[in-house]
């Protein structure tokens, strides 16, 4: 038998208070296909629900194995043990507070210079080419950065040691030599940077004028589109948006035909994704597969002190790309709307444009309209991950996988 609406998030993963993110499609939502690579403008048409359940298997879906209890174990010692060999104080630790010129002897800003930097001692804080080469092939190799601007920080270190982890390589986080010559040999001929020709399609849209703050004002919208073609190239090619026009500092974003420089990523992960830990204090989601080997990391904003997210273990129940965002004023009220409305889907929405069900009610991983924030701000309980990385899981991820919340 059919459930009529399937899948409900809570909108204390945003606020305080609860809402719903939903798809109505007559069918319970399982294992549905994430369009490969990302198509950024792709908008369900999809309607909203009135009411939301959760599917009544997911309470069962919940129970977890004696196999499945001893790979998590395994899989959270790998993960301690891995926070306890990263070098917190690492140059790479920490973001430059100002702006530092790059000699020209350690890489350009051209397409050239980045796909030809190398590595070299002492890089430092800051924000050099040598990290915007090193970005691309930690995303290629599964260890996201989240947005790709070519600077240091917390992001850097913890896909460093990511990659360090899946690769055999003391996971410290530093940018070793010997840590960069790997990369290279994962990420072969492929260059870094391409050129990419801006078309006829990247302009159409749809694109908004502005989201406005107001939901009632969101609720009239046809969708929460993109509002320029800089933001939505961005998310196609997993970049910071500031970074992108850096790069590109006399492109006509909005002329057919100009070309600009941009990642050469990649929009898939292995097939064999067998658990899931959402670490709180790394701000880390590590993928690991029947092997019990981590297969992937992302950064994640997963709840604060004032609205933690779940501890324990659950398992995936669900995904829906483009949700619908339901809004119900007798669980907090938002601005003035005093009545309940339904936000239509868009990668500018509450949660982004996709949404990864757990079988903790209310809770699930989602995207966000914000990713450079990604891991460094609160979230209200939920995973929040970049729309690329969020699109990214949910294409692979099945029904079922264990999702363990780790301190």
């Amino acid at each position: 038998m059919f459930v009529r609406t399937l899948l409900a998030m809570s909108l204390s993963c945003i606020f305080a208070g609860t809402a719903f993110a939903t798809t109505h499609s007559g069918q319970t939502i399982t294992d549905i296909a994430v369009e490969d690579p990302i198509n950024p403008l792709a908008v369900s048409t999809q309607k909203a629900a009135s009411e939301v359940q959760v599917p009544a298997k997911a309470a069962s879906e919940a129970q977890i194995t004696e196999q499945e209890q001893q790979d998590l174990n395994q899989a959270s010692a790998t993960l301690n043990n891995l926070q306890t060999k990263e070098d917190k104080t690492a140059d790479i630790g920490s973001a430059p507070t100002v702006q530092v010129e790059t000699p020209a002897s350690k890489g350009t800003w051209t397409l050239d210079g980045l796909n030809k930097v190398t590595w070299y001692e002492n890089i430092g804080k800051g924000q050099f080419p040598v990290y915007a080469r090193a970005h691309v092939m930690l995303n290629n190799a599964h260890a996201s950065p989240g947005a790709i601007d070519g600077t240091s920080g917390k992001n850097t270190l913890k896909a460093i040691s990511s990659f360090q982890q899946m690769n055999g390589l003391e996971p410290t986080g530093v940018l070793t030599k010997e840590t960069w010559d790997a990369l290279v040999a994962k990420q072969g001929n492929k260059p870094a940077f391409i050129e990419y020709t801006i078309t006829a399609a990247d302009l159409k849209g749809p694109y908004a004028k502005s989201i406005p703050h107001d939901y009632a004002e969101q609720a009239k919208m046809p969708g929460l589109y993109y509002t320029r073609v800089s933001e939505m190239l961005g998310e196609k090619f997993h970049m910071d948006e500031d970074f992108l026009k850096k790069l590109n500092p006399n492109a006509n974003f909005n002329k057919v035909g100009q070309k600009i420089i941009v990642t050469n990523i990649r929009n898939e992960l292995p097939e064999d994704i067998h658990l899931i830990v959402a670490h709180k204090g790394a701000k880390q989601l590590y993928l690991f597969n029947s092997k019990n080997q981590m297969i992937g990391s992302f950064p994640a904003t997963i709840g604060s002190s004032a609205t933690p997210s779940p501890t324990g273990t659950y398992k995936i129940t669900g995904v829906a790309p483009n949700p619908w965002y339901s809004y119900s004023p007798s669980n907090f009220v938002q601005g003035k709307n005093l009545k309940p409305l339904s936000l239509p889907p868009g990668p500018n929405g509450p949660v982004g444009n996709i949404w990864i069900g757990l079988s903790k009610k209310s809770f699930g991983i989602h995207g966000t309209p914000n990713p450079s924030s990604i891991s460094k701000t609160a979230s209200h309980g939920c995973i929040r991950l970049t729309n690329w990385d969020a699109n990214d899981l949910g294409k692979k991820v099945k029904s079922g996988v264990t999702v363990k919340f780790l301190e």
